[in-house]
């Protein structure tokens, strides 16, 4: 039983959370800003981590949400050209997962752009992708990626924590919790969301999730216009020194309350509140573009509160330049079941220069040496016509294509490969786990060894299935 004055502490948390209007979107949604070690300041992250000594430090994730064609973007085959129009041959996709054209007539559709070889090793991309023409030396693309989960959603599931069960942490928690942040005013996982193209599909806050990881690891959405951060900024009539205030009053109930019931949550939202007052600086400054040159503005195609990709491929640099650990961008609008050409200009119109110009950034000021720079989608497009408003394809999971660059990757390289249509991964096939097992490689963590216990279980990122850390292209 609580005492009359534990009873009166605990009705008086209740009430400065209620009244102050500083709940912070529940306190959930900051709760991840916090340091492994429960304090302010930085977190070394967990004992003996890293494993060994890393290549990377941070990671940038270029998400293209909805399943970009690796027919039309970085997968040339012209055995498809020869067969346009034709049947499908049934020794392709007899017994396979098709998600939209179960029960039709299955035609083979050539590609719909043209393709060059790029670099000194004759990389094939395709003329939808003129900017990464030009960085054809920086990149390494993989051409033999397979997932397991054919429908978006459960896709990016699939692609963000390893499995496609809802409620288990993405890659971004995973990665703070290990090796805990590099920043005392930012979180260490951030996600940035543009739209352009056809059918943009949503994205969970899940796939940012930290599941049974402690929540101060999961990722912050930040907004691509208005305020940077829901419920950070003080309200109206309030200014910095009452809101500080305010901040350690609540802070001496929640620590007389946890006193009781020592709950570890009790003692993330102490230091939420924190964090958040010293966010009120820092993210109004960092997400201020308009400092930025007149020049690095128009590489990047960015303008200031513009919510486009191209500002979100600014802002990320600017992020890992202030000790952001993993900052995942989505651009949603590549699911092309049909208009395939004139959404493929679309999309590759509002990512492509940008995505050039961020890596030519970070490798101008010495960043791309380590920060490792990802792009793809949750899975690729089929060889078979799919036609709604013009010719398009449907979702496919045998075999499509990422690139990975930067901290650690040989630059230049193509690396696995599809049959002569595209549709089956069949050489040096790379699994979304070998991926994840990559990613860890890299950042100095054998996925081997990162566990955490969760309902009687050893849980990781790579799961139970075997994984392989793809040696063929680490520099």
């Amino acid at each position: 039983m609580f005492a009359s004055s534990q009873i009166s502490n605990y009705l008086s948390r209740r009430t400065f959370l209620g009244n102050s209007g500083l709940a912070f979107g529940s306190t959930a949604l900051l709760s991840q800003l916090l340091r492994a070690d429960g304090l302010s300041g930085q977190s070394s992250g967990l004992p003996g981590f890293p494993h060994h000594p890393p290549k990377a430090k941070r990671v940038i994730f270029l998400c293209m949400a909805g399943g970009p064609s690796h027919l039309e973007t970085f997968d040339y085959k012209p055995q498809l050209d020869k067969l346009n129009g034709q049947p499908m041959p049934q020794s392709f996709t007899k017994g396979q997962p098709i998600a939209q054209l179960q029960g039709q007539a299955l035609k083979v559709q050539g590609h719909l752009t043209k393709f060059k070889k790029y670099g000194q090793a004759g990389q094939y991309i395709s003329d939808f992708l003129p900017w990464h023409q030009k960085m054809a030396d920086d990149i390494t693309v993989i051409r033999s990626m397979v997932t397991e989960q054919i429908n978006h959603d459960p896709a990016h599931t699939f692609m963000n924590t390893g499995t496609a069960i809802s409620g288990r942490p993405s890659m971004g928690a995973w990665i703070n919790y290990g090796l805990g942040s590099e920043s005392e005013d930012l979180p260490g996982f951030v996600v940035l969301t543009s739209v352009g193209g056809r059918n943009p599909q949503p994205i969970a806050s899940r796939q940012w999730g930290s599941g049974f990881l402690p929540s101060r690891f999961q990722g912050v959405e930040f907004n691509s216009t208005g305020s940077p951060v829901h419920y950070v900024s003080n309200p109206e009539g309030v200014d910095r020194r009452h809101q500080s205030a305010l901040i350690k009053t609540i802070q001496q109930l929640d620590s007389q309350r946890n006193a009781l019931v020592d709950d570890p949550e009790i003692a993330t939202r102490i230091n939420a509140y924190e964090m958040a007052f010293r966010m009120q600086a820092s993210v109004p400054e960092l997400t201020d573009l308009s400092g930025e040159s007149a020049e690095t503005l128009e590489r990047y195609g960015a303008r200031p509160g513009d919510g486009s990709y191209a500002s979100n491929c600014l802002l990320a640099r600017r992020l890992i330049e202030k000790g952001t650990r993993f900052v995942q961008l989505y651009h949603r609008g590549w699911d092309h079941h049909g208009g395939l050409v004139k959404y493929m200009n679309t999309c590759c119109g509002l990512t492509d220069k940008p995505t050039w110009a961020l890596l030519t950034d970070l490798k101008h000021r010495g960043l791309l040496e380590d920060t490792l720079v990802v792009w793809g989608g949750e899975f690729g497009r089929t060889p078979m016509f799919q036609g709604k408003g013009g010719a398009g394809r449907d979702h496919h999971i045998k075999g499509f294509s990422m690139w990975m660059a930067g901290a650690g990757i040989k630059p230049g390289l193509s690396h696995g490969a599809t049959d002569e249509l595209g549709y089956h991964a069949v050489e040096d096939i790379v699994h979304v786990r070998d991926f994840h097992a990559t990613l860890l490689h890299l950042l100095g963590i054998d996925h081997q060894r990162f566990s955490k216990k969760f309902q009687g279980l050893d849980m990781r990122l790579t799961g139970v299935e075997p994984a392989k850390v793809i040696r063929e292209i680490l520099a």
